[in-house]
């Protein structure tokens, strides 16, 4: 088996390869195996099965092992674009790359700290690979991805009123409670959760100006909350109805559309249109990019990212 077809097998979401289909399914009961043992472990009424949960978790970290083993030697593919140490090590920096090394590493090594026992955890984001096969995942993550700059400004916006309310409560209280609110960072906790509209109620104001601030804290909070959810809600809207427009635009222009995402494994990533190689009777129609529609000039370079419309008459291709 070449190295080429080794690496079309270990990546995710080749839905016209059965043997790579396989694989998916196989290294996704392989990470619901391994997560289940880690959870069962944590029962002391099932002591008498850890032998062999034990067995069951030293099978599944050899074959990530393995894949981890795999996944380096075939990084050239997926780096096509730089050298095979500059590739190797951009794996190893990537998402996958850093959620397979934390998976392994405390099986092995790190089984005696309970710090990094609960390093251990690391393996449950093994399950945003299976995310992956699935459009329905996709359009999530491509909704965070397309928000991120108003997310990340709304998240800017909730640790500055945190850390303001936090030193108010502090001179507000520090006075009538000096062991609760020490110091300007020890009302962070009341701050998270007011702000947040949680609301534990083990740290709390007993001044009127400190109840009077909570007041006015816990109405920032509702209204900081709902920011990043109508970002994000707004997003899913934005996103359905992009589809929906293409559907509706094939149905009455009696064409089928096909889509196809680019990343930085597919063979079209660099390429430009006229290169592509599309089905029969398919051509490009569009090329969607962040929050852009572009038009798929002969001279337009894909890159990773990018989703490819492909357009075909409906009308012709039934009469064949």
């Amino acid at each position: 088996m070449t190295k080429q077809r080794i690496f079309n097998i270990i990546q995710i979401g080749n839905k016209n390869d059965f043997t790579s289909r396989l694989f998916d399914v196989f290294i996704t009961i392989t990470i619901l195996l391994n997560i289940a043992v880690m959870v069962l472990e944590t029962f002391s009424q099932l002591s008498a099965f850890f032998p062999v949960m034990d067995v069951i978790a030293l099978v599944t970290i050899i074959i990530f092992c393995i894949e981890y083993a795999l996944r380096i030697w075939t990084a050239d593919l997926l780096y096509p674009n730089v050298s095979k140490p500059r590739a190797i090590l951009k794996f190893l920096i990537s998402y996958d790359g850093i959620v397979d090394l934390f998976t392994i590493l405390p099986f092995f090594f790190l089984s005696g700290f309970i710090a990094f026992r609960i390093l251990r955890v690391v393996r449950i984001f093994h399950l945003f690979r299976i995310n992956g096969q699935y459009d329905s995942f996709a359009v999530i993550f491509s909704v965070l991805k397309e928000k991120k700059n108003q997310i990340m400004s709304s998240l800017i916006i909730v640790l500055i009123l945190m850390l303001a309310s936090s030193i108010g409560m502090y001179y507000a209280e520090h006075n009538v409670q000096p062991q609760v609110f020490e110091n300007a960072f020890s009302g962070i906790w009341w701050s998270v959760s007011t702000l947040l509209t949680v609301g534990y109620g083990d740290i709390y104001p007993i001044t009127v100006m400190g109840r009077v601030m909570a007041i006015f804290t816990a109405f920032l909070g509702v209204g900081v909350v709902a920011i990043p959810t109508g970002i994000i809600s707004a997003g899913f809207v934005e996103q359905y109805s992009r589809v929906k427009q293409q559907e509706n635009f094939a149905k009455d222009e009696h064409v089928d559309l096909l889509t196809i995402k680019v990343n930085d494994a597919h063979c079209w990533n660099g390429l430009k249109i006229e290169a592509v190689g599309t089905p029969e009777h398919f051509i490009p129609a569009m090329v969607l990019r962040d929050t852009e529609a572009i038009l798929p000039t002969p001279e337009l370079t894909l890159q990773a990212g990018d989703t490819v419309v492909l357009a075909t008459d409906m009308y012709f291709t039934t009469r064949l």
